[in-house]
């Protein structure tokens, strides 16, 4: 079907290149991107043109409007693939000789409350649940910090949901607590543990009480704890972030977290298809911000480093081991 012709398309110059080049950096630059304010823009520029005529042109011109596209991962570390494999590596090292290797992190902390929570549920028609306008802290209530420990190789994970700061404290404790309610069950004849984490946040590479706490980990479980960070700027490639916190965040879409217990039963019921399973518990302990770490505190650490990166990779062992380790 031919499209009528108006007296504004009779009007509209030819040449469709140079008025679309007109259209996206002209008037697109300098207005709102809707087809009524281009219209106006270009009448401003002698143009009669109309908002479904500016439509038509620039969808013939294959323009439309778009989102922007998260593509652009900045500067990348020289050696990031190679942290990759030295981590895959170490995994399947592990997993081979029956030692246990988790992923941990913190997930979003969460205001507790009846908070608006991103997503949709079935509910009658009509009958949306109500929540706060405005997302305020609620007194009382604060937010929620759920640490995860995520199991690799059997598919399981730990998530402690604290109530006070995200420090490297509460992170290693998290841990213990995977280590005490799970790990050392599934793994009694275990000597190793791998850990992969981010290289920032609470148990970041530069962080101190990270590897003191680590220390006191090892001393406790007589472990040998190695630690494989994942180079700056690649948290999302983290293990737990795709195999554990993304199906958390599907599980409770559009509920409230109405309390700390709410959060618990969400997190610990959430499964999939391939058998994933997380048990989950409050941590109510405080866990105070700004603790100093001394140099000597740091020298006392029985830490070996690895050859590559050694910034990235290193492993903490027992100090009844301190002797041994220095043949």
């Amino acid at each position: 079907m031919a499209r009528r012709s108006g007296p504004a398309q009779r009007r509209w110059p030819q040449g469709r290149d140079e008025h679309a080049a007109r259209l996206a950096r002209g008037p697109a630059a300098s207005c709102g991107r809707s087809q009524r304010h281009l219209a106006a823009a270009l009448a401003d520029q002698g143009y009669s043109v109309s908002p479904n005529l500016v439509g038509r042109l620039l969808k013939d011109l294959g323009f439309s409007l778009q989102a922007n596209a998260k593509t652009r991962e900045g500067r990348q570390h020289p050696d990031r693939d190679a942290q990759f494999q030295h981590i895959n590596d170490a995994v399947e090292r592990f997993q081979r000789d029956g030692q246990p290797a988790i992923s941990v992190d913190t997930k979003k902390k969460e205001l507790v409350g009846d908070f608006r929570n991103g997503g949709r549920e079935l509910r009658r028609k009509g009958k949306p649940e109500t929540v706060r306008v405005h997302d305020f802290i609620i007194p009382g209530k604060g937010r929620a910090v759920p640490y995860g420990v995520y199991d690799i190789a059997a598919n399981e994970g730990w998530v402690s949901v604290g109530i006070d700061h995200d420090t490297a404290a509460f992170a290693v404790e998290s841990i213990r607590r995977w280590w005490r309610h799970r790990g050392r069950k599934r793994y009694p004849a275990a000597r190793r543990l791998l850990i992969t984490a981010d290289c920032g946040g609470s148990n970041g590479a530069r962080v101190r009480l990270w590897k003191v706490e680590l220390q006191k980990l090892a001393d406790q479980t007589g472990l040998a704890i190695t630690v494989a960070h994942h180079p700056p700027g690649t948290s999302k490639w983290n293990r737990i972030e795709h195999r554990m916190f993304a199906f958390i965040t599907q599980n409770w879409r559009g509920k409230p977290l109405f309390s700390h217990k709410v959060i618990v039963q969400l997190i610990a019921a959430t499964t999939t298809t391939e058998g994933l399973n997380i048990a989950c518990a409050i941590d109510a302990k405080p866990y105070p911000k700004g603790a100093k770490i001394s140099d000597h505190q740091i020298h006392a650490i029985n830490m070996k480093t690895d050859t590559f990166h050694p910034e990235w990779s290193y492993t903490i062992l027992p100090i009844r081991n301190r002797a041994a380790s220095s043949k």
